[in-house]
């Protein structure tokens, strides 16, 4: 019976470009998706960028500008991503569009009449630095229960423990280092410890999909049951969700509460819908009928481990009781490693997918060596460059491959590109289904490994019946041999290239391009395969064409180098990043007068100035130049300011600018601090071009 899918991936945040895990998450949905549609099914595949929150609001002005325009800078990348390995979504969105804060705000109404949503006035932290309250992920501290240092002000990344930043040993804030201070603010709540929550959720995560399969897998349903309660009496014990955050935040505005707005784990999952809603507005679909709550469209969401908490007890309790469908489906999967070790920039262990793409390396190399890896549950996967040549070259290129390239060459020179069976070919069609159906079970059950492994079994079954025919024998002579010579050497060719075909059809999820052009160009089929075709015998093939080539030990070692060491100057501080001059021009340098300076009472590094920039007014300007001036040796002085730095609320007062000062970076050269002080004659007010 044909099936209705609704499919989505974790929303990358938009603040950076994709890495290597996200390549994985994608490659793994995309491959489930494909073998889907294969059988028939329908299916809707969505993502979108996650495009509010802290993060991205002090990204973009650390750059200067707005949070939507990085969003864009950011957004702009993806299609070389997602077209280099071959992943195909049917739409993309981003959650700052117009449709997700219509249904996020909907969404909130509904919980509230509904009685989920709480207003309380809490303490919370707030950098008296920066001049903001601080998002969970913008404080550490050491874990209240594991005592783990440097952990986050929401969860423990050691024992995954959950808890209120509050409640973290020596907090500080990670934007300035200092140690926030509470404050109170109002807030708003969702009552996940309702008991209606409760009780739905208990009764969610133990269940059943409409397929008759655990909607969780086993290690997440153990995690939600350590959440939830375990046994018969046992309790759950869920805290409330804060949903709201405080201006200044670039986000959801909460309706009827100037000045507040939806955290952004709020709205980012209800960018799902925003982003499948879009697309039914583009395709012609009914979206309501479609994600109708008593219809029969499955929810599937592809996420990794360090979400499940949010995908398996907030999204799918906020769905429910706004009236929504909740996910049929968690598809959970775990990091990624390299040689066994956690990637690290810092380190130079990582794989750069964009690297990988520029240095030419094939992506369908790639997608089999990650679906070779996958299985069903929640386990990390292991990039071994060794283990990837290996499995690409034997399996790919040795059996797969090479099963065409040797059956083809003798069928276009005998037997001018036909194909012909002599006997029963029932055992031959029915052994191709056979495999064909356990593969299809394991790749929807996302058994990828499994899956691979039969269909390399398979592989060497069509090679060795090959070998044991020796084709190579049969075709010497054979212009003047025997008819029946003739049929043989046809005969086990054309059963070799019709297995060659199987193979193709139980690789095209996983190798989409590949098997395309072995459909189109080898077997002349206008369209890519689909699972019905693989016990269909073909009867003619085009001449071989080149498919694929070896994986080049050189091409992963320069994949797998760490990045050049950079340009040091003697002081032993690198050269920045290359900018243009559009960069340069953005900072407004003026020649300013120091009117006067003074010691900051409570600070060791700050002076205070008061500048004259040729404005008609005074600047105020903190300045860490303490340890190497005496402020009464500064003023009447000419330095150079920055006029167009946005001003800066600090403990002491808001700092309107900043002067500039040359000093060394490295520890072993003596660390003098050097202000500008431009020649005789400069007035202030002049712009430094």
């Amino acid at each position: 019976m044909s099936r209705t899918i609704f499919v989505t991936t974790a929303l990358p945040y938009a603040n950076g470009s994709f890495h290597i895990g996200h390549i994985m998450e994608y490659i793994q949905a995309d491959i489930w998706v494909r073998s889907m549609r294969m059988s028939g099914h329908t299916v809707h595949f969505v993502c979108a960028d996650d495009a509010h929150g802290a993060p991205i609001m002090l990204k973009a002005e650390s750059a200067g500008i707005t949070p939507a325009q990085l969003v864009d800078k950011i957004a702009a990348e993806r299609p070389t991503y997602l077209n280099g390995f071959n992943i195909k979504f049917d739409h993309w969105h981003r959650t700052d569009s117009p449709d997700n804060v219509e249904l996020a705000q909907d969404i909130y109404r509904t919980l509230k009449s509904a009685g989920f949503i709480d207003t309380r006035t809490i303490e919370q932290f707030y950098d008296p630095v920066k001049g903001m309250f601080l998002p969970d992920r913008y404080i550490k501290g050491e874990c209240p229960k594991c005592h783990a240092k440097d952990q986050y002000g929401d969860s423990c990344e050691v024992c995954s423990a959950v808890y209120a930043p509050t409640e973290l040993i020596e907090p500080y804030s990670t934007l300035t280092n200092a140690r926030p201070v509470l404050k109170t603010s109002e807030h708003f709540f969702f009552r996940l410890s309702d008991p209606r929550c409760v009780a739905f959720l208990q009764e969610w995560t133990t269940g059943k999909n409409a397929q008759g399969k655990p909607r969780l897998q086993s290690e997440v349903l153990g995690k939600t049951r350590e959440w939830l309660g375990t046994g018969e009496g046992a309790e759950a014990s869920l805290n409330d969700w804060d949903i709201s955050r405080d201006e200044p935040y670039y986000g959801i505005p909460i309706p009827d509460a100037p000045g507040k707005y939806f955290y952004v784990w709020l709205d980012a999952p209800v960018g799902y819908l925003a982003s499948l809603k879009a697309y039914c507005t583009k395709a012609g679909l009914d979206f309501d009928a479609l994600l109708d709550p008593e219809g029969s469209t499955e929810q599937v969401h592809f996420i990794g481990k360090d979400i499940v908490y949010f995908h398996a007890l907030f999204w799918p309790a906020m769905l429910k009781f706004s009236g929504r469908k909740v996910p049929d489906a968690l598809n959970v999967h775990g990091f990624i490693t390299v040689s066994g070790e956690k990637m690290s920039k810092s380190r130079g262990t990582g794989i750069s997918p964009l690297r990988y793409l520029e240095l030419g390396m094939d992506a369908e190399w790639m997608r089999y060596y990650m679906a070779a890896k996958l299985n069903s549950h929640v386990e990390d996967m292991d990039f071994n460059p060794d283990d990837f040549i290996a499995r690409v070259n034997s399996d790919l290129i040795g059996k797969y491959v090479n099963i065409a390239s040797r059956a083809a060459n003798f069928i276009s020179k005998h037997f001018d590109g036909k194909l012909a069976y002599q006997g029963d070919t029932s055992e031959l069609q029915n052994q191709l289904k056979e495999v064909a159906e356990k593969v299809r079970a394991d790749l929807e059950s996302r058994e990828y490994g499994r899956a691979v492994r039969q269909i390399m079994a398979q592989a060497d079954i069509i090679n060795q019946a090959f070998d044991t025919a020796q084709p190579w024998v049969m075709a010497k002579g054979i212009a003047t041999a025997e008819q029946a010579q003739k049929d043989a050497l046809q005969d086990i060719c054309s059963r070799t290239l019709a297995g060659f075909k199987g193979l193709s059809v139980m690789l095209t999820a996983i190798l989409p391009t590949l098997t395309d052009r072995v459909a189109r160009e080898l077997f002349g089929l206008d369209r890519s395969f689909v699972w019905d075709d693989v016990a269909a015998l073909p009867d003619h093939i085009a001449p071989f064409k080149h498919l694929m080539q070896r994986v080049d030990s050189a091409m992963v070692d320069e994949l797998l180098a760490p990045p050049p060491a950079p340009v040091v100057l003697p002081g032993g501080e690198a050269i920045a990043d290359t900018i243009d001059i559009k960069d340069f021009i953005k900072v407004d340098l003026r020649i300013a007068e120091i009117v006067s300076c003074e010691a900051v009472e409570g600070s060791d590094k700050l002076l205070r100035l008061s500048l004259d920039a040729g404005e008609g007014r005074l600047r105020q300007v903190f300045s860490g130049i303490k340890s190497a001036y005496q402020p009464d040796d500064l003023i009447g002085k000419l330095t150079v300011l920055v006029a167009n730095l946005a001003p800066r609320k600090m403990r002491f007062g808001v700092s309107e600018g900043m002067v500039l000062a040359a000093s060394h970076a490295d520890d072993a050269v003596d660390q003098g601090i050097y202000i500008l002080e431009p020649f005789p004659g400069a007035q202030p007010g002049m712009r430094i071009n």
